[in-house]
């Protein structure tokens, strides 16, 4: 009985992930197809338009200064608060160091799915390829979770999400380390942590932006969380200093934004000898 009642939820859980995710694409070719007939300068407009709803750089940014600002402040509670907003464990009890470590985690795994990776679709299919990526990664952050609740419903978003990031997440950890001889940074350190450590993350992705971000600021990363009440023992990805300084979130949207100028550059270039 339970074992058809596992086969039961990921039947569920596909028939939502393939209708929420065509929906989404129709919606977009629609739309798009639609302003095009009406007016060419229109299709131009929405073509924008759409190409920037896939991406997450401004909302990234907002959350992670709020954050900060709130740690500058020394007003731990709010920050905590914050934070809990863009990360999905529990952040009631922790320290300052946990905080920056934890914000500087979400800024490395949102410069793949907010960022690298809809322009990666982007430059592939245009903003319904985007938008589709979204969708999938949207799916995957509400159900594609390993816990009793959603590991069999879930199960079908969270595998979809893993082939939808398994190149642009090694895009996103190159360009991380890329970004780091622009500023100064290690790219050595960066690109090896890439290489040695990107395997021990829990995700099959999400290792390689978390590792290079680890190695181009010299940090930990990772470590036990507690998620929704429950204690989740992950190894540390990196090597170095165990105090987190405030001004390091500062230092990962940096790289991240260096990162993203690449991608749009190469996204260009391509664009341009096609």
């Amino acid at each position: 009985r339970s074992g058809q009642k596992k086969y039961i939820l990921r039947l569920k859980g596909a028939m939502l992930a393939v209708t929420v995710v065509g929906v989404s694409a129709l919606a977009a070719y629609l739309f798009l197809t639609w302003s095009k007939r009406i007016n060419s300068t229109l299709g131009v407009l929405t073509w924008i338009f759409l190409a920037y709803t896939s991406l997450a750089i401004k909302d990234l940014f907002l959350h992670v200064k709020g954050v900060l600002k709130e740690v500058k402040r020394k007003n731990l509670d709010q920050a905590r608060t914050k934070l809990s907003c863009i990360v999905g464990r529990d952040t009631c009890r922790f320290s300052e160091e946990e905080i920056v470590r934890a914000t500087i985690e979400s800024i490395a795994e949102n410069t793949n799915d907010g960022i690298i990776a809809p322009l990666f679709y982007l430059i592939l299919g245009g903003p319904i390829l985007a938008l589709t990526y979204k969708a999938i990664n949207t799916l995957d952050s509400m159900i594609g979770h390993k816990n009793e609740k959603y590991k069999d419903f879930g199960w079908f978003s969270a595998r979809l999400d893993d082939v939808a990031n398994f190149i642009p997440a090694r895009i996103s950890g190159l360009l991380i380390s890329i970004s780091c001889l622009i500023l100064g940074k290690n790219f050595k350190n960066s690109l090896l942590t890439m290489i040695k450590d990107s395997n021990k993350h829990f995700s099959p992705n999400a290792g390689f932006p978390e590792a290079a971000m680890a190695g181009a600021l010299g940090i930990k990363l990772g470590g036990p969380s507690t998620y929704e009440g429950q204690l989740c023992v992950k190894p540390y990805i990196g090597k170095g200093r165990n105090h987190t300084q405030p001004q390091l979130i500062n230092e990962a949207l940096s790289i991240t934004f260096i990162s993203s100028l690449f991608m749009v550059s190469i996204g260009t270039y391509l664009k341009w000898i096609i």
